[in-house]
């Protein structure tokens, strides 16, 4: 069973070592979703964002998923100046069943 905080949550599992093709999880947007830009702090590395703003560094994923416009490579592509939008830590909480 994989954790609420993964990405790969709504993919099916095939067996103990493999899943199947991927479904992507989507990040819905929010009216109060702010646009955020990035500073040299999180320079490749939106794990430490994910920390900063929801307490959880498994949730690095939820910038690539909701800013899917923006960003194609989740972890090369966050880099200082780029904006994108952050979604609200309770939304989406709420949405991925985290309480």
């Amino acid at each position: 069973m994989l954790s609420a905080s993964s990405p790969w949550y709504d993919t099916p599992i095939i067996n103990d070592t493999y899943l199947d093709i991927l479904n992507i999880r989507t990040i819905p947007s929010s009216d109060d979703d702010p646009l955020y830009k990035l500073t040299p702090t999180y320079t490749h590395r939106p794990d430490l964002l994910a920390y900063d703003m929801y307490n959880d560094y498994r949730l690095w994923w939820v910038f690539a998923q909701r800013n899917m416009d923006i960003i194609r490579d989740p972890i090369y592509d966050f880099v200082p100046g780029l904006e994108l939008y952050l979604p609200q830590a309770n939304n989406l909480r709420n949405f991925l069943g985290l309480g």
